[in-house]
């Protein structure tokens, strides 16, 4: 009857990650959380690698870091694997002492060697959100000098600065800097990759979930590691299908096929308030979204251009019609409720003063330029409606589609005219945004830190001094007011038009419970998700 019973449970499970999003379920499995999402915007599973909100977000809930953050009380920086911490009176020395009896999904200790391994991996692959922890003087040659483990259960880091302590232990939070079982990941090294290849599918971590299964662009499966040293999440599986329309993910809520839709539009979410089996779930994002200009097109080098085509969105128009409840007017690069955050919104829709900006660069008539656009709702939305009123003015906007992966490559790699996407922090400090909308190191193709100014070729020496300067700055009000200044300059010179702030919308059925919404991706955590 054991072996019958257990094989019921895996034909069900089964049957559940076949189901289509036209099939029809009386109701998901009791201990499994089942939610609707765009997740194609995942590009790897592995901590060192993944920088999109979807992957991050995965990650958060399947490894550990040393430090977190404790929303209910001001996003407040709380031990995790570190139990405590000292920092020198000279602000360059850091010593944890790590939480004791702590094991891997695969049953292996968590020792100070597998944190020390972590960093130096992370930092040696130095991919996308590797810059986080390169920022404090390591790099592949000096990293195993500035981090050591002078016994199992303490690790010292020596940054190359006296930064704001803050600005550092926040670093810590973000997902490049999880933990990894260090003896599995060698056990799946090819290559000299570090594991690369094989962490994209699969898990290493010591978190709440381990990853079951992953199918990119369809679906993942994470199990509850009842072992976790928080306790047990209070649900044994989360399956996350991937549904691009939102229409579609209404459909599948109604029906009861899926606990929650993440993705419901202003229409969506007005067609299901009436239901009296759903609830809505909200929390302000610090997700911005914006469009990036490249700076190696020349009609969007020129600073005339970059100015009317801020004049030419309809922000008004598009946040009633479009993205109403779901984002919010907000044209700086600090989302609101960030230290030194501004409110400022200089820009609205002013056809005849976009017109005599793009006369005085010598095109009186406008001009041709593509944008790569994300194939999902409200992102083509968007993207359309600004097609409509850049075309007032003349300029041609050709809208590329794609999936999110093709089109995030795609601007990596600087091979864009403009991207319309959003930016969210790795971390809850400032400088996480400030960092990359306003700092640009090298503008070469083989510059090392590759923040948004270098996606859009921007080339901008004396921000990036004045924003580096200010991560040195202990006084928090100092530190505010420079931020206030940098993002106005940002606003007017820049090649970034930022829109809006995202209000992460979820709708739910009545019987989950226990869903918060943080202000990052790393903060959107499954394990507190009850089910009655």
């Amino acid at each position: 009857m054991r072996h019958f019973a257990k094989l019921m449970a895996v034909s069900a499970f089964t049957a559940l990650m076949a189901t289509t999003a036209t099939s029809v379920m009386a109701q998901t499995p009791k201990d499994t959380v089942v939610m609707a999402k765009q997740i194609d915007d995942i590009i790897s599973l592995d901590p060192a690698e993944a920088f999109e909100f979807s992957g991050v977000e995965v990650g958060a809930n399947v490894y550990d870091k040393l430090i977190g953050v404790d929303l209910a009380n001001g996003n407040k920086l709380v031990g995790e694997l570190a139990q405590s911490w000292t920092v020198s009176p000279d602000q360059l020395t850091y010593t944890f002492k790590l939480r004791p009896g702590v094991k891997f999904h695969s049953g292996n200790a968590l020792t100070a060697a597998d944190v020390v391994y972590s960093i130096q991996r992370a930092v040696t692959l130095n991919k996308s959100p590797g810059f986080i922890l390169t920022q404090f003087g390591l790099n592949k040659d000096t990293v195993l000098d500035k981090v050591k483990a002078p016994d199992e259960s303490t690790v010292v880091i020596t940054v190359s600065q006296p930064f704001a302590p803050t600005f550092f232990l926040n670093c810590l939070t973000s997902g490049v800097a999880a933990v990894v079982d260090s003896k599995l990941v060698k056990a799946n090294e090819k290559n000299g990759d570090w594991g690369n290849e094989w962490l994209k599918l699969n898990s290493a971590g010591s978190g709440a979930y381990k990853v079951r299964a992953y199918r990119p662009n369809e679906q993942y499966a994470l199990d509850a590691n009842e072992s976790w040293y928080k306790g047990a999440p209070k649900n044994k599986r989360v399956v996350v299908r991937h549904v691009a329309e939102p229409a579609s993910q209404r459909l599948l809520l109604e029906k009861g096929d899926i606990d929650m839709a993440r993705n419901l539009s202003k229409d969506q979410l007005d067609g299901v308030k009436a239901n009296k089996d759903i609830e809505i779930v909200q929390g302000d994002k610090g997700y911005i979204l914006y469009l990036g200009l490249n700076q190696k097109n020349p009609n969007l080098a020129k600073p005339e251009v970059r100015e009317a085509l801020k004049y030419l969105v309809d922000y008004a128009a598009i946040e009633k019609n479009i993205v109403e409840g779901t984002y919010k007017g907000h044209q700086a690069f600090l989302p609101k409720g960030f230290l030194g955050a501004i409110d400022d919104q200089p820009y609205k829709f002013d056809l005849a003063k976009a017109k005599d900006l793009l006369a005085k660069a010598g095109l009186p008539n406008g001009f041709s330029v593509t944008m790569d656009t994300r194939s999902v709702s409200p992102i083509t939305d968007i993207a359309q409606a600004i097609q409509a009123t850049w075309a007032q003015a003349g300029v041609k906007l050709e809208i590329i589609p794609g999936d999110g992966k093709q089109t995030l490559t795609k601007y990596r790699a600087r091979t864009h005219d403009i991207y319309i996407g959003q930016w969210g922090p790795d971390y809850l400090d400032p400088h996480t945004n400030a960092e990359t909308f306003a700092i640009n190191e090298n503008n070469g193709e083989d510059a090392k830190s590759k923040t948004l100014a270098w996606r859009n070729a921007w080339d901008i020496p004396e921000m990036t001094k004045k924003t580096q300067a200010n991560v040195l700055e202990s006084d928090a009000a100092k530190r505010a007011a420079v931020y206030g200044e940098l993002q106005r300059e940002h606003q007017k010179v820049s090649p970034v038009v930022i829109m809006f702030q995202q209000v992460e919308v979820t709708a739910e059925r009545k019987n989950v419970k226990g869903w918060v919404i943080g202000p990052s991706s790393d903060t959107n955590l499954y394990a507190p998700i009850t089910k009655g």
